[in-house]
């Protein structure tokens, strides 16, 4: 085998181990639209979802009902209008409605007993009226109010997988038809969930005919590959009009969940095989992610970093990108330099070298491949930037001879080796021939 196609293997089965350790113990909610039961790939959804059970994560399943919904009250001549996107419930529907929401929960419940997995349906949802609003009278109708949070972990702890249909009931037992996605979302928040799901037929969240933030990246096949909770808000303020569209339903669901503790909320693609998989145990995501600003988390490095760091700058080293750099160059300098870590694994690093004449160098810099389009660089640069300030530096330098072009673009200036320290200027290479780009530290106002 090649040894780089090796290496790669040997990658990626050691960041699926990581992330098996880090959420093992942890809850993920995850809400299935009603348009991927009859899809062939869903019985290998399910076994994933197995898998994850399997590996001692927490699952908790919410299928949406709206397609099944739509065929029963079809099939039984019962009409039911909708108003900004919610069903209109009347007291002949609910019961048809009812029918339906059970079915699908079923047809989840015999697909994982069909994988040796127990799973239970329960009536843990107490819900109330949504009532009249804008004139209109929603009927059975209702939002949640409130989940039997006790019994919920209970079932966990024994190893079962809940399903949650699409149905709650008031103090006398009356039935309301609720939303999937609400339950889902509410479900996150209360089980303090690390991960969210919406697993729907879209690829994430597409940009096509929405006004996107700066600095958001925009992915070659037009998905929206992450977002800040900042940057979610941003874009639903930019977007108010299309607010009953499903993927801004799942945006704003998405944004609201991680304002309120949970770390992470996916929108993927459930009709392509692999796809939770791939997007829980890969270093980067094939479909939207909503994040918890502790994602984003640039921090000193560590001993126990040192490994990671050269194998990222490693490609680096051997483009000449980089000068080589050995456990003990980064051992003797470990307090000046910093990672960019995702999950408790750092993808990108960088160091900040203080010399005389209140200078500072910008040195090491090296992105996973997974994360160069992401502007990780930038947040590295600007980061330690802002060390150099709180240092007290007033000048910053990096020598390239690749990325002069980027570095020039952020700021920096040409210049010509005398400007540097004397103890780089002894230590620079005629024979490497590095561009000498300097950049100034304004003080903050």
């Amino acid at each position: 085998m090649d040894k780089l196609k090796l290496k790669e293997q040997v990658e990626i089965i050691r960041e699926g181990f990581g992330y098996v350790r880090r959420f093992k113990d942890r809850t993920f909610v995850i809400y299935l639209d009603s348009v991927l039961i009859g899809n062939p790939i869903f019985p290998l959804l399910i076994k994933d979802l197995v898998l994850l059970h399997q590996m001692g994560i927490r699952i908790i399943l919410v299928p949406g009902a709206r397609t099944r919904i739509d065929e029963v009250l079809a099939a039984y001549a019962i009409k039911c209008s909708s108003v900004n996107g919610i069903r209109v419930t009347t007291p002949e529907a609910i019961p048809f409605i009812k029918m339906a929401a059970f079915d699908v929960s079923n047809r989840i419940m015999t697909l994982l007993a069909e994988n040796n997995t127990t799973a239970v349906i329960g009536n843990w949802v107490k819900a109330r009226g949504m009532g009249v609003r804008g004139g209109v009278d929603y009927q059975h109708t209702g939002i949640v109010e409130k989940l039997k949070i006790d019994i919920i972990n209970r079932v966990v702890e024994e190893r079962l997988i809940p399903i949650f249909p699409n149905i709650g009931w008031n103090a006398t037992g009356k039935p309301y038809n609720i939303s999937s996605i609400e339950l889902a979302f509410t479900l996150a928040i209360e089980l303090t969930a690390a991960k969210l799901f919406f697993v729907s037929s879209e690829d994430g969240l597409k940009a096509k005919g929405l006004d996107v933030p700066d600095g958001v990246y925009v992915s070659s096949d037009n998905t929206v590959s992450q977002l800040t909770v900042d940057e979610a808000e941003k874009m639903l303020s930019l977007n108010t009009n299309d607010k009953h569209e499903q993927r801004l339903e799942f945006l704003t669901f998405a944004y609201k969940a991680c304002k309120n503790g949970v770390e992470r909320v996916h929108i993927i693609n459930g009709t392509v095989e692999g796809m939770i998989l791939k997007e829980i145990f890969s270093n980067r995501g094939l479909g939207t992610m909503v994040y918890a600003n502790q994602h984003d988390n640039i921090r000193p490095m560590t001993y126990a970093d040192i490994p990671e760091v050269l194998r990222l700058m490693q490609p680096f080293v051997e483009r000449e990108v980089l000068v080589p750099r050995t456990a003990e160059d980064l051992e003797k300098s470990v307090n000046e330099y910093s990672v960019y870590e995702v999950d408790g694994i750092p993808h990108a690093c960088g160091g900040l070298h203080r010399h005389a004449d209140a200078m500072g160098e910008i040195a090491g810099i090296a992105v996973d491949e997974f994360y160069s389009n992401l502007g990780i660089g930038g947040k590295m640069v600007d980061y330690l930037m802002d060390r150099a300030r709180e240092l007290g530096l007033t000048r910053v330098f990096v020598l390239t001879t690749q990325t002069a072009d980027w570095f020039l673009r952020a700021g920096f200036k040409e210049a010509a080796p005398s400007v540097l320290p004397e103890s780089k200027r002894k230590a620079y290479s005629p024979r490497r021939n590095s561009k000498v780009l300097v950049a100034r530290i304004s003080r903050r106002k």
